[in-house]
């Protein structure tokens, strides 16, 4: 993984640590495609979950690995823009339990048992991993002063 350039005040784990959503872009067709999703960012690479039933993402991933991942931190009444982009390939792979559930946790909490149902007991017939390697990283710090009026 080649860091093209980081502006962050922050470490980039530590940035990629937070509870964001990531944009995984596509191309299929010869159009571009964009999908927000959780994330857990583990071994210097994007776990994404995604459902293999009627989820187009899932199936353009296993037809072109090219992809491109976005995540943002935005906070319009300070100013901070944080955002890290990457390029790399993508390959579809089985869940394994405590990678869901560390992935889950950061946008659900710790007890599974208050998760909304739908994230309680995921089908490894049905959900994947998306295992994003990127390539190459830009991390850029974009804050601005934000007006009196916000």
């Amino acid at each position: 993984m080649e860091v093209v350039e980081n502006t962050l005040d922050t470490a980039l784990d530590s940035f990629l640590d937070r509870p964001l959503f990531c944009f995984l872009g596509q191309v299929a067709d010869g159009e571009p495609r964009i999908s927000p999703l959780w994330y857990l960012w583990e071994d210097e690479r994007v776990w994404i979950i995604g459902d293999t039933v009627g989820k187009s993402y899932m199936k353009r991933v296993e037809r072109n690995s090219e992809t491109a991942v976005a995540i943002v931190d935005f906070d319009v009444t300070t100013g901070r823009v944080e955002h890290v982009g990457m390029r790399g390939h993508a390959t579809v792979s089985s869940l394994t339990d405590n990678r869901v559930f560390r992935l889950l946790r950061r946008y659900l909490g710790e007890e599974p048992a208050e998760w909304d149902p739908r994230f309680a007991e995921l089908d490894g017939e049905r959900w994947s991993f998306i295992e994003f390697t990127p390539d190459t990283v830009v991390a850029r710090d974009q804050s601005f002063a934000p007006s009196r009026n916000q």
